[in-house]
């Protein structure tokens, strides 16, 4: 798709390059970074062209520092100087959610949290950037609707219309009827705002996770300290979630909750800055 869009009917500017030139070209960091896309180098010189040879460096996953080379590409110059771009549009992107991940990820070394992703990512890209949140260090929420039950504020109202009572004590039923269509590896999450319904749904069974989005730090240690007093602790984990960045996430993360998600680890990652550096054979 991406060489589609970028590519069309061919690149009317390298048409100008002799067709035997042979090029190689030196994928570096321009800053400090957490790389991430290296494996998909190879596929993206195949679709151009498979004389293009790949040659990675690194792992994804690894730091680099401004300067460091993190891959090779030998060819024909007129076909390199055309996947440059999409090449390094992975790259960047890529490599910018792992290193927005590993800064989160490394803000809250020592506690027993860990960092999650979540569905905001960009269209198309999702699968790519959980990829590369796994690659910063960090861990993967649900994919999308199908693998997991997500129980949030706006299907609480649904059900409150629908059953006419207090949403939460009707939830056992629905998740005993959704059971069984769960995936081996699936959850069932619940989103609270209150401790009033926090409190509520440390009752309901069959719940794994409850999530307490855009709570105070002193709400997060409550919630802790109530769901530990009832002797839950490893059978319900405790997710914060809203409004948490990298300043504050440490101070999240020591309350005792076992996960946090951060949106911001994909919908606002800023790209990292990688040179191209072509010479001509």
């Amino acid at each position: 798709m991406a060489r589609r869009e970028d590519l069309g009917g061919g690149d009317v500017t390298s048409a100008m390059l002799p067709p035997d030139l042979q090029a190689h070209a030196l994928f570096r960091a321009r800053q400090p970074m957490v790389v991430c896309g290296c494996p998909f180098l190879e596929t993206i010189a195949m679709s151009y062209d498979g004389a293009i040879v790949t040659r990675c460096h690194v792992a994804d996953g690894a730091e680099l520092q401004k300067g460091q080379l993190l891959a090779e590409w030998h060819g024909p110059a007129k076909h390199i100087m055309a996947a440059e771009r999409v090449a390094l549009n992975f790259l960047q992107r890529l490599s910018g959610v792992a290193t927005t991940t590993r800064d989160y990820v490394r803000a809250i070394a020592g506690t027993r949290a860990g960092i999650y992703d979540t569905r905001k990512t960009t269209p198309g890209y999702r699968e790519l950037e959980k990829y590369a949140v796994r690659a910063g260090g960090g861990k993967n929420h649900r994919k999308g609707l199908y693998d997991a039950v997500l129980i949030k504020d706006n299907h609480l109202a649904v059900l409150a219309r629908a059953e006419g009572r207090d949403p939460i004590s009707a939830l056992g039923r629905e998740i005993q009827r959704v059971r069984p269509y769960l995936g081996e590896h699936a959850f069932v999450e619940l989103e609270v705002d209150t401790l009033d319904q926090f409190e509520r749904a440390l009752h309901v069974s069959d719940i794994d996770i409850i999530l307490l989005d855009n709570m105070t730090i002193e709400q997060l240690r409550s919630a802790v300290a109530l769901r530990d007093s009832l002797g839950l602790r490893g059978r319900v984990e405790l997710e914060a979630s809203g409004g948490i960045t990298l300043a504050s996430v440490r101070e999240v993360a020591l309350t005792g909750v076992e996960r946090i998600s951060i949106g911001a680890l994909t919908h606002s990652a800023i790209a990292v800055d990688i040179a191209l550096d072509i010479e001509l054979e």
